[in-house]
């Protein structure tokens, strides 16, 4: 545990408790399941770039980025910049066409446009799937957060930190979810260059802190080949490529302009933070070079900031977790009410009904997460493990659709399929030859197939 003085903790104790009335004041009046799930599609461009930003940053580009860079240098930094161009992309390319889906709430409504109810419900398993897998890996991570600043145990980290999530993401839906993330964007916005600052200072500045430090870390190919840095660049430009959480944010926008202006600002945003929190990792590298890289950044806010600041720094640390895990908390209660339950009735739910039973789903969803986080860790990690099939099954038909490509239901099954047995093959069979990561080849396997399977199905239709 980091020894916190009571000033600091009552800093952190105010800050969860601000974001759990915040949570609950923004979403006092939500009525239905399309408010809960969109919130009034009124958003403006600062928004979105705060709540996407505030999405995406989660543990593992703030701490997992610091070990990284601790360990093989500035070479993570430069990998994790693929996903800041595939935000870049999406602003570009998908953001201008989401005017084509008003009324959607959902990946699966998008999806249901090509590929009908089949399309619908199998996104629907693996948006539910994907995004419990995530909320898991999260929440375990808070718990560790909360025992490492505030002394707490585990189980009990993970209680509080999650239970303050549940409370204001069933009662608000995405209007709680996106006041908190603006908050907690703009506390983890000054609180990750606060503490870098800071560390460079406490070394005597930036010569003193990178003089110690092996030339190997500051080379792109000293620790990994540039094979493994492209299937790295590669997985995380693909990884994450219009997951749940984040193709939602296109639906919450007042226009496709203020969406894509909104998105590039948060692709743009994420350059400098990933090189800051990146940063992190070298300033403890040459502070303490036999420490747990793990602990990179709360070594270095201990080491360097002083009281007050301490306390608000780590609360950043706690926002990054947070403001991940309410996303996807979120978008897994509407998938599987609107995904799977609505089209597998005789009779759709109503707006209201629909809210009932999207409360519900939040509720039972972020309890069994942290029933996992406590008890079943293998289970956690099959649960990760089905992060690997989103990008192989649905990321192609998904962007064929929002480009306006139309598609067939035989190639999103064929295309899907394929990407399963790809990937597969290439880590189970193959045992990931050079390093290079088998999603990236279920999502290349998906492309050739789908694109093959659609031009045949549409000629001969």
């Amino acid at each position: 545990m980091l020894e916190l003085t009571t000033f600091d903790q009552v800093i952190i104790i105010s800050y969860l408790t601000c974001v759990l009335a915040l949570g609950v004041w923004a979403g006092r009046r939500v009525k239905g399941l399309e408010e809960y799930a969109v919130a009034g599609r009124n958003y403006n461009a600062l928004i979105i770039a705060a709540t996407l930003s505030a999405s995406f940053i989660g543990g593992g580009f703030t701490m997992g980025n610091a070990e990284k860079v601790f360990t093989i240098g500035i070479v993570n930094i430069v990998v994790l910049w693929g996903f800041s161009l595939k935000e870049i992309l999406v602003a570009k390319y998908i953001a201008p066409n989401a005017g084509r889906f008003p009324n959607a709430i959902s990946v699966g409504d998008v999806m249901e446009v090509d590929y009908g109810k089949t399309g619908k419900v199998i996104t629907g398993i693996f948006s539910v799937l994907l995004c419990a897998g995530i909320l898991g890996a999260q929440i375990g991570g808070m718990g560790y957060l909360f025992n490492l600043f505030l002394g707490l145990s585990i189980p009990t980290g993970i209680m509080i930190g999650m239970g303050i999530i549940i409370i204001y993401d069933t009662i608000g839906g995405m209007r709680a979810v996106v006041a908190t993330d603006v908050l907690q964007f703009v506390v983890l916005s000054i609180g990750m260059p606060l503490a870098l600052i800071m560390g460079i200072y406490h070394l005597g500045g930036v010569e003193q802190t990178v003089a110690t430090i092996p030339d190997s870390h500051f080379s792109l190919f000293s620790n990994i080949t540039p094979i493994q840095f492209g299937s790295l660049f590669l997985t995380f430009l693909l990884g994450e490529t219009l997951v749940p959480p984040y193709v939602r944010r296109l639906f919450i926008c007042q226009d496709v302009k203020q969406l894509s202006r909104g998105t590039l600002w948060s692709g743009l945003y994420s350059i400098p933070f990933f090189a800051i929190s990146g940063a992190i990792g070298i300033v403890a590298l040459s502070m303490k070079p036999d420490l747990n890289p793990n602990l990179a950044i709360p070594y270095v806010v201990q080491s360097s900031l002083p009281i007050g600041l301490r306390g608000l720094v780590i609360a950043g640390i706690i926002a990054v977790v947070m403001s991940s895990a309410d996303s996807f908390l979120n978008s897994a209660s509407v998938a599987f009410v609107n995904d799977i339950v609505n089209p597998l009735r005789k009779v759709k739910l109503s707006d209201r009904k629909g809210l009932i039973w999207a409360r519900y789903a939040t509720l039972i969803t972020g309890t069994l997460a942290i029933i996992f986080a406590i008890r079943i860790q293998s289970l956690l990690d099959i649960l990760i493990y089905a992060y690997n099939f989103w990008s192989p099954i649905i990321l192609v038909p998904l962007a064929a659709t929002l480009l306006g490509i139309k598609s067939t239901k035989l190639a999103f099954i064929c295309g899907a399929t394929s990407g399963i047995i790809a990937i597969f093959i290439w880590n189970r069979l193959l045992g990931t030859p050079g390093g290079f990561d088998g999603m990236v080849i279920g999502v290349f396997a998906n492309f050739i197939v789908f694109s093959l399977v659609n031009r045949f199905s549409k000629t001969n239709q």
